[in-house]
């Protein structure tokens, strides 16, 4: 069996908002064009499921609308063929996306009745294999998905989640806020109400990293409830982690166990029933593919280079939003009594924020050489005896405070973007804490106006490529 999912890029839904819900109280329809993520298991459910990922609006002209009420549309179809036409030529998904005026949440019998009809045409047009979308949107800004599979009258399948990644992380689903949170999070619902807890269970996160601030992340949204996690690190434990490694024990360094599978072990031991799937790998080995594409948010926990440039791209191929994690500390002179720097950084990678790349985060030569000694150990060595390797040295210093406020910054980040706590301007694209000064920044960085990957929305939603997030230089 698959399942369903749409993700909505937030500056689309503004565009159905604008075009679709008018003072009027009458429906309207636009078309969306999507990409497809396609998991063949997704490692929470083991199921396959696919993504459709949104990439163009097309708002049905006034002109060809043949009947409107606050209960009905009909528009000539010469618009939804050209919409299809655009959709073939890229190898996209067309949906139907209509506003219910009056509030209705579920699909009208009128909307059961008609559908079966423009599948029919989409499979005449676009060819056997054709499927189609469609989504409802109501005055409130509350969605509902389905996805046709074939034109018979039942042959569709319920949208799992329809997310939308903005400033704000939405979630719509069935049922939504009807749920009464379990006992061990009754205090947190006091705070931020069931419908929040409600969304954290349905989530699914991926930690990329598991060290110091990527176990005290995944410690964080086990106890706030995140009901799926994974983690990715092919690290393991030793002597020098356990004074920041969450969950961690001697016995741990001792047996060089996984660092996934000491913190998954830690969670489980929780008893909150939380599902994490622990995975020994580079987060680039094509085995994370499936996790990642199921992954709802990511957390970038890693400290190398090639590992960043991997997520910094992912993030916006994919539509699924990246927090990225960083600490700097430099200590000085040898002895010195005074650091010169202790920043914490919290970065968000999505559309419409500044990648890594163009934030000066990511140095593409480290990341080139990291692969390097990822992939050819031998030829890695010779080339750091001949002076031709960069970034090799010292380990850097970390503090388990510090990265541990760090996950705390990430987490509350998460929770503000799906809750909205800190108000209207509270959402940070790029937080930096400087420790030492007592001082939070938010330094700004414009796109690079030659960067596809943040520069323009060309490779936003993109999907499944061929190659794999196209070729990374």
């Amino acid at each position: 069996m698959t399942t369903y999912s749409l993700t909505l890029q937030r500056a689309h839904l503004d565009q159905l908002k604008t075009h679709l819900i008018r003072d009027d109280g009458c429906e309207h329809a636009a078309y969306i064009l999507c990409n497809k993520a396609s998991s063949r298991h997704d490692p929470w459910d083991r199921q396959a499921h696919t993504k459709f990922l949104s990439a163009k609006i097309i708002p049905v002209p006034d002109d060809q609308v043949i009947e409107r009420t606050e209960n009905l549309i009909t528009w000539q179809t010469a618009s939804f063929v050209f919409a299809l036409k655009q959709a073939a030529a890229k190898g996209q998904t067309i949906g139907i996306v209509h506003s219910h005026p009056a509030g209705m949440t579920m699909f009208s019998a009128q909307d059961d009745s008609n559908e079966p009809d423009l599948v029919q045409l989409a499979v005449n047009r676009n060819g056997a294999g054709t499927n189609m979308l469609s989504v409802i949107l109501t005055a409130d800004g509350h969605l509902t998905g389905r996805a046709w599979l074939h034109p018979s009258k039942k042959g569709y399948e319920p949208m799992r989640t329809v997310r939308v990644i903005g400033e704000r992380f939405d979630l719509h689903y069935p049922g939504r806020g009807a749920e009464v949170s379990m006992p061990s999070f009754h205090r947190q619902a006091l705070a931020f109400g069931h419908a929040l807890n409600q969304d954290l269970r349905r989530l699914r996160v991926t930690i990329v990293g598991c060290g110091g601030t990527g176990s005290a992340v995944a410690m964080l949204l086990a106890r706030l409830g995140v009901g799926q996690l994974a983690l990715i690190d092919n690290d393991i434990v030793d002597q020098t982690n356990l004074n920041r490694l969450h969950g961690s024990r001697q016995a741990d360094a001792d047996a060089m166990r996984p660092k996934v599978q000491v913190v998954a072990n830690a969670i489980a031991e929780m008893g909150l029933g939380i599902r994490v799937v622990p995975i020994e790998a580079w987060v680039g080995d094509p085995g994370c593919r499936d996790v990642l594409r199921s992954s709802d948010i990511i957390f970038g926990c890693t400290d190398d280079h090639e590992g960043r440039l991997f997520l910094n791209r992912f993030a916006y191929y994919y539509l699924s939003p990246v927090i990225d994690i960083g600490l700097a500390i430099d200590p000085g002179e040898k002895d010195a009594l005074e650091l010169k720097a202790l920043d914490g950084r919290v970065t968000i990678l999505s559309p419409h924020h500044t990648c890594l790349l163009c934030r000066g985060v990511i140095d593409p030569e480290i990341a080139r050489s990291e692969t390097m000694r990822r992939e050819n150990p031998e030829e890695y060595e010779q080339r750091k005896a001949e002076s031709y390797v960069v970034g090799e040295g010292n380990p850097t210093p970390a503090v388990v405070t510090f990265t541990t406020e760090l996950a705390c910054m990430a987490v509350n980040e998460l929770i503000h973007r799906m809750q909205g706590f800190k108000g209207e301007n509270g959402a940070a694209a790029n937080r930096v804490r400087k420790f030492h000064l007592g001082e939070d920044r938010r330094p700004g960085h414009q796109p690079g106006a030659s960067c596809r990957i943040c520069g323009g929305d060309g490779l936003w939603g993109a999907g499944d490529v061929d190659p794999f997030l196209g070729r990374i230089d």
